[in-house]
């Protein structure tokens, strides 16, 4: 089963640890490395509906709230120590790109942009579990 193209709105409306299924979340040196790899990932085929870029400014409160406000029972687990390696990118002024990856198709053409636009992480989500694809 797989899950729905997420929105900023749906990122913005949710609480706690990020889990976006079916998503794969990119960090990238800043804000200008960013936008190329959101161009060469609609070259590579990938439709706008399914990239959210993020600018640094833009991510950095937000994430810092969610790591804050995350449970204790959280403060142990992968999910906490993502969101922790994320802020930490962020406030080094990362840009950021959550892409919808329902297969591997997709997440084959995410991991090549990543690569070629040297991504400090590239995550994908799956219902259980977590996978760091570079």
């Amino acid at each position: 089963m797989t899950a729905k193209r997420l929105t900023k709105e749906d990122i913005r409306n949710s609480t706690g640890i990020l889990n976006p299924v079916d998503h794969v979340i990119l960090a990238f040196k800043d804000d200008g490395v960013t936008a190329e790899a959101v161009a060469a990932l609609r070259a590579a085929g990938t439709i706008e509906e399914d990239i959210l870029a993020y600018r640094a400014e833009e991510a950095t409160p937000r994430l810092r709230e969610r790591v804050e406000s995350a449970s204790q029972a959280a403060g142990f687990g992968y999910e906490i120590t993502l969101m922790r390696r994320y802020l930490a990118y962020a406030e080094q002024g990362a840009g950021w790109l959550i892409v919808y990856a329902p297969d591997d198709a997709a997440v084959q053409r995410i991991v090549e942009v990543a690569r070629r636009f040297h991504a400090l992480c590239a995550v994908r989500y799956h219902r259980l579990a977590n996978e760091d694809l570079i």
